[in-house]
């Protein structure tokens, strides 16, 4: 397992800005958003020219993208709000390959209409699922036709808000182009994080053989998802990273959640941990 990150946490007037940044820190890994593009996170347009610049910029500083950003809310109380994003997914996912990967990092979304990451009591009602199902349904038709694989992530406030709902859906999907993207900080409801090793034992053990992408951050309580930059808070950093050797996982752990300023000691933190791993 190696070091990557979120390309948008450095801010730069042009992408090779921000790849030089990333390449400055010697990472070798990004989460790549289009806004690092000029673009939009979900544009409703990009072109293949675009992408070669892209990507002759990304091969020049020999940096890999392990995943593509194509997150919206996917059970947004709009139909019309869940319409356009499915159809800049659509955007996205026929541009993938182009820049460099076949994984694209989805938010399975929340009745919340103002944040896409916020809870809302209608989270756990039936309808909420049943939109996430037929979204998923739709997601994973354009999945086949441009060959990429969708990733994604339990989330406390979102309508996939724990392991076992996510294995509900990979359950109810039955699809290989649906995975995991494992994120230890983001687990934990409200109560539980004197049980963090309980609670990530079991998200390995049911999700375990379909995580494609690891993140890594940090959070300061629980009951919602982590925004602390990784080796300032609670997780156990121990027993999350060895959870994910275990389970068989060795492709990138993308650090996020943390400021420019954050990244030298994140980077060393994380590398040293992943040092018993190498």
């Amino acid at each position: 397992m190696e070091v990557g990150i979120f390309a948008r946490t450095f801010e730069a007037p042009t992408l090779a800005g921000v790849l030089d940044a990333v390449a400055a820190h010697g990472i070798r890994h990004i989460q790549l958003n289009t806004s690092c593009m000029g673009l939009s996170d979900m544009p409703d347009g990009l072109d293949s020219a675009a992408c070669e610049r892209a990507r002759r910029e990304i091969d020049a500083r020999n940096i890999e993208v392990v995943s593509l950003s194509a997150t919206y809310n996917m059970v947004h109380p709009d139909p019309a709000a869940r319409g356009q994003g499915m159809r800049r997914l659509e955007v996205l996912a026929s541009r993938a390959a182009e820049l460099g990967t076949d994984l694209l990092t989805l938010c399975t979304g929340t009745r919340n209409p103002d944040n896409m990451w916020a809870d809302h009591p209608l989270n756990n009602s039936s309808e909420a699922w049943s939109d996430l199902l037929a979204a998923m349904e739709q997601a994973i038709a354009l999945a086949e036709e441009h060959n990429v694989r969708l990733g994604i992530e339990p989330e406390v406030s979102n309508v996939v808000s724990s392991p076992e709902k996510a294995r509900d859906l990979l359950d109810a999907m039955r699809s290989d182009k649906v995975t995991i993207v494992m994120d230890g900080a983001n687990v934990f409801p409200l109560g539980t994080i004197h049980r963090q090793h309980e609670i990530l034992d079991e998200a390995f053990d049911l999700l375990g053989d379909h995580i494609a992408l690891a993140h890594a951050k940090d959070l300061s309580r629980d009951g919602e998802a982590g925004h602390e930059a990784a080796g300032t808070g609670l997780l156990d950093y121990d027993h999350y990273l060895q959870l994910l050797h275990h389970s068989g996982y060795r492709g990138a752990v993308v650090l996020h959640s943390l400021t420019p300023e954050q990244v030298p000691g994140c980077v060393r933190f994380l590398q040293e941990k992943l040092h018993n791993y190498a």
